[in-house]
């Protein structure tokens, strides 16, 4: 995953952030390619497991030190590799030292692959056993990141001395008008906000094969963001709006509008086969301000909706008024023109 101040915006758009998994080898060319478009790379490698009360970080295999090497040769880009926690949320929570293990280990490997950071993963698994829905649980989830952040800023990064270790937290974005109790919310952001450099907002996947539509609604994003600061600006949250990385999906989904349930996922290169092949009218869908066509394979009626440069353009303008950064997911999923925006 990779964030980034783009040049031309510097003053008004603050960083963008994007992720890249290890078996998407275009995800390593377009970081090295477009480097200078980013402030920081995540490459999707790690998981911090248990097994008992062992705690483990799995995903050095998935690890490119070479990869992190060029990065740093070619600009000023900081890598992030995201880590998942995947440990049981009861035993590392309610046991203080599992906290400082977990610590250990993150500064550990910080170290030795010479990274500027993590970006880490855990508030949807969280609120999948129920943590964030008893108060003393979230409690000690927030004060479990509180204490990992305040241990990654005691650190300098081993290739910038001058510049501590940062800690980006990932968050899902809610899915009503109203923050549900699982929601990460304006009192949350207040909690952490001395302890995380960032917050990427997972503002796409909107919609699924069950209810098909559009990846990410500009009006949703939108809310999304007005929800996690707070509408009346109670205690100072605009402030933080430059924390928030507004998350931008460079895939996009084809949906079998015929069959409930069906259709998935597709990338740039997908979608180009999709339009060679069927030659669709490309349509503007003014409410959700993305665009879409429709086709039909085997007496199928599907619904492709994917990210265009107007759609981008609108969203990068949206986090230029909230002053926010961006995270893209996934860079070599889009199409390579997308970054002339940034």
């Amino acid at each position: 995953m990779a964030t980034k101040k783009v040049d031309a915006l510097e003053d008004e758009l603050k960083q963008i952030k994007s992720g890249m998994k290890e078996r998407n080898s275009r995800g390593y060319e377009v970081a090295k390619e477009f480097t200078s478009k980013f402030t920081h790379i995540s490459p999707v490698w790690y998981e911090l497991k248990s097994q008992g009360k062992k705690l483990f970080l799995d995903g050095r295999d998935n690890a490119d030190k070479r990869f992190v090497s060029d990065l740093s040769k070619n600009g000023n880009v900081l890598v992030l590799p995201r880590v998942v926690l995947e440990a049981f949320p009861a035993d590392l929570l309610l046991n203080r030292k599992q906290w400082n293990k977990a610590c250990d280990i993150i500064l550990k490997e910080c170290r030795e692959m010479e990274y500027d950071g993590i970006v880490l993963e855990s508030w949807s698994r969280w609120a999948r056993y129920g943590v964030l829905h008893d108060p003393e649980m979230r409690k000690m989830a927030l004060e479990f990141i509180k204490r990992l952040g305040q241990a990654m800023h005691s650190v300098n990064s081993v290739k910038n001395a001058s510049h501590h270790l940062e800690l980006i937290y990932v968050i899902p974005a809610p899915h009503s008008q109203n923050l549900a109790e699982y929601d990460f919310g304006p009192q949350d952001l207040q909690e952490l906000s001395d302890s995380i450099d960032g917050l990427s907002l997972m503002t796409y996947d909107f919609s699924g094969p069950q209810n098909p539509g559009p990846n990410a609604p500009l009006s949703w994003i939108h809310s999304s963001i007005q929800l996690l600061l707070g509408g009346n600006n109670e205690g100072g949250l605009l402030s933080h709006a430059h924390m928030i990385f507004l998350g931008i999906n460079l895939y996009g989904n084809d949906f079998v509008l015929s069959e409930a349930g069906s259709g998935g996922a597709i990338i740039g290169r997908d979608y180009l086969s999709l339009l060679e092949k069927h030659r669709p009218v490309l349509r503007w869908d003014e409410k959700s301000a993305e665009h879409f066509f429709i086709y039909s394979h085997d007496n199928l009626q599907h619904a492709v909706f994917y990210p265009s440069l107007k759609s981008i353009s609108m969203r990068l303008d949206e986090a230029r008024a909230w002053g926010a950064g961006l995270s893209l997911w996934e860079i070599g999923q889009g199409l390579d023109y997308f970054y002339e925006l940034l």
